[in-house]
């Protein structure tokens, strides 16, 4: 689905297992994951040699998590390079739990998540897309974090210390995302669990930029509004420009809202209880509060308090803050994807060695299916031949399918549209482009029709003539 080499080539041709042979496995194997991405291993990969080679990959000691989601990672990386000087690129930093509680080995070696009852991973992702487009580019990191087994009783230095404190993974996944491009700007957003003083006052020390939505009503050095807390100072400002934003995510039911924007400078008081590892000094930050005045009947307003380390000192830029986390839910789509798309948590190893590799090769996959939604939506997908970011054989067998109402030479974007009516989406006025889960849909269905295709090519034509 990329148009420049394989999507196993791209993401894993670089990668060193210590033989050229399993190099070639893991991209052959990667791409018919590709082309197969939902349902269980077998699934996926039904041409039983292709998983039992799957299995034995998976139980190579180079084969680690680390080497495997290095070689996507590094490709992520230069996408990003590759893009024209100035564009800003947003890390979006978020967990999500991946349940394997039914696999009774692994039990031992897993983290408590849930309530505690369950076991598996919090994994934390670090998501690249484009701030202008949306563009989804690859994972700039992902961690696979045990949760602890803490006291109860556990004090506030000895949790400080804690190397597995699940706080430090907003710092692990900056870090471990690596520094931009000179030519690009590189924006790390988050969600409220990310508004820790640790965290803030690392971005502050290090230089990184952020935009995430805070949490604490934090105390501040200076009164604001008259207001000596964030939130009581945020909501005294005065609106300096209106707009709309898109809402989705989380359990609200999407749909857009009129809101007003404020902003100011402010500076966060060091807090009273030293809960992370920082240096007790105070932070200046700008706040940037964004609120629905009359929300739909029945709706509970939109708020973000928002804290950035960017100046915000006019409407554009603040426009321009806001609009970067309006992109922050793109990472649940993708959490959807890793789990509803492509059955991550469906896997059924014995061990973690074996299962942790599985889970980055199936993680750099489900970016393909954010990327599948994002062609529709580009600048040139009316004019721009299906052909330049699809293989010919998917073109032909999707232009058989229709007949003539394909055309000869279809655009990514009617490609794509046909493709969404496979998977179920009515085309109609009002409907919008679709998303991933319609055109996943459509993939597989695609792909059935692309296996048929070779299936009936490789049959031999019965001998004409006399018998």
């Amino acid at each position: 689905m990329d148009g420049c080499g394989s999507f196993g080539g791209q993401n894993f041709g670089r990668v060193n297992l210590g033989d050229r042979r399993r190099t070639r496995r893991l991209v052959q194997l990667a791409d018919a994951l590709a082309r197969h991405p939902g349902g269980t291993l077998p699934d996926k990969l039904h041409h039983p040699p292709d998983l039992r080679a799957f299995y034995r990959l998976m139980d190579r000691p180079e084969l680690t998590h680390a080497v495997v989601m290095q070689g996507h990672t590094d490709a992520t990386r230069r996408r990003i390079a590759e893009l024209p000087a100035g564009t800003v690129v947003l890390r979006v930093h978020d967990a999500t739990e991946l349940d394997y509680t039914s696999k009774t080995s692994l039990r031992d070696a897993l983290g408590q998540i849930g309530q505690g009852a369950q076991r598996g991973y919090i994994c934390h992702n670090s998501l690249a897309v484009r701030a202008d487009s949306g563009a989804t580019l690859g994972l700039t990191a992902q961690i696979l974090h045990h949760r602890a087994d803490v006291p109860d009783r556990e004090g506030i230095k000895a949790s400080r210390e804690r190397s597995d404190r699940e706080s430090r993974l907003w710092i692990q996944g900056v870090i471990a995302s690596g520094p931009a491009p000179d030519h690009v700007r590189c924006i790390d957003v988050s969600d409220s669990l990310s508004d820790t003083f640790e965290y803030i006052a690392h971005q502050a020390r290090t230089g990184g930029r952020f935009v995430l939505r805070a949490r604490e009503n934090r105390k501040l050095v200076r009164p604001v509004g008259g207001r000596r807390y964030l939130f009581d100072a945020a909501r005294r400002l005065p609106a300096r420009l209106t707009g709309t934003v898109e809402v989705r995510g989380g359990n609200r039911v999407a749909r857009t809202a009129a809101i007003q924007i404020a902003f100011a400078p402010v500076t966060l008081a060091v807090p009273r209880k030293h809960l992370g590892e920082y240096v007790k000094v105070p932070v200046p930050v700008w706040v940037v509060r964004v609120w629905e005045p009359q929300p739909p009947p029945g709706e509970d307003p939109l708020e973000w308090v928002l804290l950035t380390n960017m100046a915000v000192t006019d409407a554009a830029a603040a426009r321009e803050r806001v609009g970067w986390y309006e992109r922050r839910p793109v990472v649940e789509e993708y959490h959807k994807g890793m789990k509803t798309g492509c059955a991550i948590e469906a896997m059924q190893f014995e061990t973690t060695a074996r299962l942790e590799p599985a889970i980055a090769v199936i993680s750099a996959v489900t970016t393909q299916l954010l990327r599948l939604r994002d062609a529709a939506r580009t600048a040139d997908a009316e004019t721009r031949p299906a052909t330049d970011i699809l293989d010919a054989e998917y073109v032909d067998v999707l232009r058989a399918h229709y007949g003539s109402r394909l055309g000869p030479t279809p655009s990514v974007r009617r490609f794509l549209l046909h493709l969404a009516r496979l998977g179920g989406h009515q085309n109609r006025k009002n409907d919008g482009l679709p998303g991933w889960i319609t055109l996943w849909r459509g993939w597989t269905r695609l792909q059935s029709m692309v296996d048929g295709h070779r299936a009936a090519l490789r049959r031999v034509p019965p001998r004409s003539g006399k018998t």
